[in-house]
């Protein structure tokens, strides 16, 4: 079933997957990371859910104000279409910072079904099979890290921010330190969010982008408009920090899906301000009776 997704060009790098079924909403999918065998993984939309008004209807926030029972029931929801347990999540605490928490066994349901006992912290990597790191979003930028060789994931949250500070690297070179990840054997995908088209920023915000990042550059991550404003191309600059990282090109799967471009089917910040949900990125690794 199509979610009739606006993409920014023809070449679809998600899946759509819809069941149409009640408890399974639908979510997006990347085939470089399913082909792995090794993982569960997912992005999801605001459809299918059990939260009304502004929230409606897969909203996967506790903190905005909605209903917290629909909110559980809109997790349950997502993890039975994922096939993940509630209980096995575990979900970030973000505030734009390129902090990366190492999940264990003893972080397991935190954030959804146990208090969390960490604050400031954007990116999450593990090595323990059936976890499920979960990271938030409306608008700022996914980054899906996989390593099938040592299998080890990480999931991080990437907003201006966390772009110009380079969490994707962070999480790369953490991933690396804890568990000897190469970054040759990583794959790693920039998930939907704000396209370039749709992000309009400050010169302040330009200028900081300029100070993280080479000169040769530039031209391909924002330009000047006749107001003074630039818009900026989050999708472009994630690429290169995985590439400068150490990613392989052949590793890298980049979105051409705007959450702004489809605030009908995504929660958009930039559409509908703080009156929304939030969208959710999932990935966990497969145990090992479940691997393909």
């Amino acid at each position: 079933m199509s979610l009739g997704l606006n993409y920014k060009n023809k070449k679809h790098i998600f899946d759509e997957i819809c069941d149409g079924t009640e408890g399974h909403p639908p979510y997006l999918e990347y085939p470089l990371l399913r082909e792995t065998g090794i993982v569960r993984h997912g992005f999801s939309t605001r459809l299918g859910g059990a939260s009304r008004g502004c929230y409606a209807s897969l909203n996967l926030s506790f903190d905005r104000g909605d209903d917290p029972e629909a909110v559980k029931e809109n997790f349950r929801r997502i993890g039975n279409a994922l096939g993940v347990d509630c209980n096995d999540m575990v979900l970030s605490k973000q505030t734009h910072t390129t902090n990366v928490r190492v999940v264990t066994e003893k972080d397991r349901g935190k954030g959804i079904t146990r208090d969390r006992d960490y604050t400031d912290v954007d990116g999450l990597i593990t090595n323990v099979p059936g976890l499920c790191l979960v990271t938030s979003y409306a608008d700022c930028v996914p980054l899906y890290f996989v390593d099938p060789v040592k299998k080890v994931i990480g999931l991080s949250h990437s907003g201006w921010r966390g772009t110009v500070g380079k969490i994707g690297r962070n999480t790369i070179e953490i991933m690396n330190e804890k568990f000897g990840c190469d970054p040759s054997d990583i794959l790693a995908a920039v998930g939907p969010s704000v396209c370039m088209d749709c992000y309009e920023v400050s010169e302040e915000v330009i200028d900081r982008f300029r100070e993280a990042f080479e000169e040769r550059y530039w031209e391909q991550l924002f330009y000047r408009k006749p107001d003074g404003k630039y818009q900026l191309d989050l999708w472009k600059a994630n690429q290169i920090i995985f590439l400068e990282a150490g990613i392989r090109p052949e590793h890298i799967a980049v979105t051409n899906v705007c959450t702004h471009c489809n605030s009908r089917i995504l929660y958009s910040h930039r559409a509908a301000g703080n009156k929304r949900g939030n969208l959710c990125a999932f990935l966990a690794l497969k145990r090992q009776d479940e691997e393909r």
